[in-house]
C-alpha cells in the first residue's frame, strides 16, 4: 500500500475490486465502467491497472501510451501520483528505467522493454489528445466532467482506442441525472462495454445501512471510510439538510441526484417526503395550477385538494418534434418517452399545444369533482382568457404573475405546505424532473421567483404546482365561511 493506515503493507484486493480487473481486461471488452461511491479506491485500482499496462503486463505492444484524463490537472495527480506510490514497491532494476516528470506536464516514461513507454496526465481539454493513440485510456471521474468539454475529450480517447485496439477505463461516482454520458454508458447494453456499479435503489433513507454498504463496498474491507463514519456522515448530512444532504446522496451513496448548489426551490429529499404510495383521497374542491408552455416548451396542469393534500400533475407537449427527439435536444435522454409510459405526459397538436382542447383535457381529468379555481400566470391571459370561453368553461379564475410580488408568496407558501406534510403525490418522474431543474432567485429585499437551472430544463409541472399549492393554503387560511341561518321578524 502506498499510502493511508496500511501504507507499506501487501495490498490484497477486495472482491469487488477484482470483479471489475477481471471484467475490464476479459477478452473483447474495449470499455470498462465502473460507479461507485467516493473512497472506495477506484483511482487507486486505475493507477495499478495503469502501471501494469505501462509495464506490459497487460499489453506487449511497443511504445505503449496511456493517458491519465480528468477535469482538472489537479485531479489527473491524484491518478499520477498513485502510480508513483506504487512503483516504488517495484523491484530496483525496474524502478531506475521508470521517469517522472512533473514540468511542463504530469508524465511517467518507462524506458525497458524497447523504451518509449509514456503515462500521460490530460485535463479536459480536446485538443491535448487529438492524434494520440493510447493503448490505455484511464477517464477520472467521468460523471463531473465539464459537459461540452468532457464529452470531446471522451471521443477524441475513445476514437484513438481503435489505432491499437486499445481500452478505456471509465471511472466515477455517479453523474448527477440519466442524460448524462456516463449514465448512458452504464445504462444502455453495448458490445464490448463492461458495467460495474455499485448504486442503491433510489427513495431509501440516507442512514440506510444496507444501501450504504452497497454504495461503498470497501468499507467492509478496509477500504477508504469507515462503516461507522459513514453513519455518523449520513446522520450529520440529515441534520444540515439542503446542498449538504444533496451532495452525500450524490458522492457518499452515489445515487444519481443533480449536484445543484444553488438556491433550489426543493431538495431531492425535500420533495422525496412529498412522495407516497398511499396517496389520500379526493376529498373537498380541487385547486387548479395552468402553465402554459409554446413550441418548446411543455404545458403543465397541477392537481392539488387542500382538504386532503393529494397532488396529481400532467404535462403536454406538441407531437412535433417526436418525444424521443424531444429529449436528445433537451439533454434527458428517454425520460419523456418514460414519463409517457407512466401517464404523466401526453402529446397533443402539431407545432403548438392548443389551448382550448387541452383545457377540456384537463377539466375531463376532473370531472364531478367541485373546482374550487383555476390559477394561471397573468402573463398570457389573453390568450388563456379566450381559449377559456371557447372551451365554454365556467370556474372562479385566479390570475398570478411569477415576478418577485407574487412568485415570493407563491413559492414561500409551496415550500411551508411541502415542510409541513400537506402535500402527498405518488411517485412521478415528471414532477421529480421538474424540480431538479427548479431554482429561486432573489432580488435585494430577499424576495424570490423560480427559474430554470438551466436552458433547457423544463420547470412548467413545478410552476403549475406551485400556483395550485400556494392557492390551496390561501383558500385552507381563510377557513370555511359561517352562515347565519334566516331568522324572519
Amino acid at each position: 500500500m502506498p499510502e493511508g493506515p496500511m501504507a507499506g503493507k501487501p495490498m490484497r484486493l477486495a472482491p469487488f475490486q477484482k470483479q471489475f480487473v477481471m471484467g475490464a481486461l476479459a477478452k473483447d471488452v474495449s470499455v470498462a465502467c465502473l460507479s461507485i461511491g467516493r473512497g472506495n479506491a477506484k483511482t487507486a485500482l486505475s493507477a495499478g491497472v495503469g502501471l501494469g499496462a505501462l509495464l506490459g503486463a497487460w499489453d506487449a505492444q511497443p511504445k505503449r501510451e496511456i493517458p491519465i484524463a480528468a477535469r482538472t490537472r489537479d485531479q489527473a495527480r491524484i491518478c499520477f501520483n498513485f502510480v508513483q506510490g506504487f512503483a516504488q514497491f517495484l523491484p530496483e532494476k525496474i524502478q531506475k528505467q521508470i521517469t517522472f516528470r512533473r514540468a511542463p506536464r504530469l508524465e511517467i516514461e518507462f524506458a525497458g522493454d524497447g523504451g518509449g513507454h509514456l503515462i500521460r496526465c490530460l485535463s479536459s481539454d480536446a485538443k491535448s489528445s487529438l492524434g494520440g493513440a493510447p493503448t490505455l485510456a484511464i477517464l477520472d471521474e467521468r460523471g463531473h466532467w465539464e459537459r461540452d468539454s468532457g464529452d470531446a475529450l471522451e471521443h477524441a480517447l475513445l476514437s484513438g482506442l481503435g489505432k491499437r485496439d486499445g481500452r478505456a477505463l471509465i471511472i466515477s461516482t455517479s453523474a448527477p441525472d440519466d442524460a448524462h454520458p456516463f449514465s448512458k454508458w452504464l445504462d444502455e447494453e453495448q458490445e464490448g462495454v463492461y458495467r460495474q456499479e455499485h448504486r442503491p435503489p433510489p427513495g431509501l433513507p440516507v442512514d440506510d445501512l444496507e444501501s450504504l454498504l452497497l454504495a461503498n463496498p470497501g468499507a467492509m474491507h478496509g477500504i477508504g471510510s469507515s462503516v461507522e463514519w459513514l453513519q455518523a456522515q449520513a446522520r450529520r448530512a440529515i441534520a444540515r439538510g439542503g446542498s449538504s444532504l444533496t451532495t452525500f446522496r450524490l458522492y457518499n451513496r452515489n445515487e444519481r441526484v443533480s449536484a445543484e448548489t444553488r438556491d433550489v426551490l426543493l431538495t431531492v429529499d425535500e420533495w422525496l417526503n412529498c412522495e407516497t404510495a398511499d396517496l389520500p383521497p379526493r376529498e373537498g374542491s380541487v385547486v387548479i395550477g395552468i402553465d402554459l408552455g409554446g413550441s418548446a416548451s411543455m404545458t403543465a396542469a397541477a392537481f392539488y385538494w387542500p382538504a386532503t393534500g393529494r397532488l396529481e400533475c400532467l404535462g403536454t407537449f406538441p407531437s412535433r418534434p417526436n418525444l424521443t427527439d424531444r429529449g436528445a435536444a433537451d439533454g434527458v435522454g428517454d425520460r419523456y418517452n418514460e414519463m409517457q409510459r407512466r401517464g404523466e405526459l401526453s402529446v397533443l397538436g402539431d407545432a403548438t399545444v392548443p389551448v382550448a382542447p387541452w383545457l377540456g383535457e384537463v377539466m375531463r381529468h376532473v370531472q364531478g369533482e367541485p373546482i374550487a379555481g383555476l390559477i394561471m400566470d397573468r402573463y398570457k391571459q389573453s390568450e388563456l382568457g379566450e381559449a377559456i370561453d371557447r372551451a365554454g368553461i365556467r370556474v372562479p379564475i385566479v390570475w398570478r404573475g411569477f415576478g418577485f410580488k407574487d412568485g415570493n408568496e407563491d413559492c414561500d407558501r409551496f415550500k411551508r405546505a411541502c415542510f409541513d406534510g400537506q402535500v402527498k403525490s405518488k411517485p412521478s418522474l415528471l414532477l421529480r424532473s421538474a424540480f431538479a431543474d427548479a431554482v429561486t432567485l432573489r432580488d435585494p429585499a430577499n424576495n424570490m421567483k423560480m427559474a430554470k437551472a438551466r436552458s433547457t430544463g423544463r420547470i412548467d409541472a413545478a410552476s403549475a404546482t406551485v400556483l395550485a399549492v400556494a392557492e390551496g393554503a390561501r383558500i385552507s387560511g381563510r377557513g370555511q365561511k359561517k352562515t347565519r341561518e334566516a331568522v324572519w321578524l
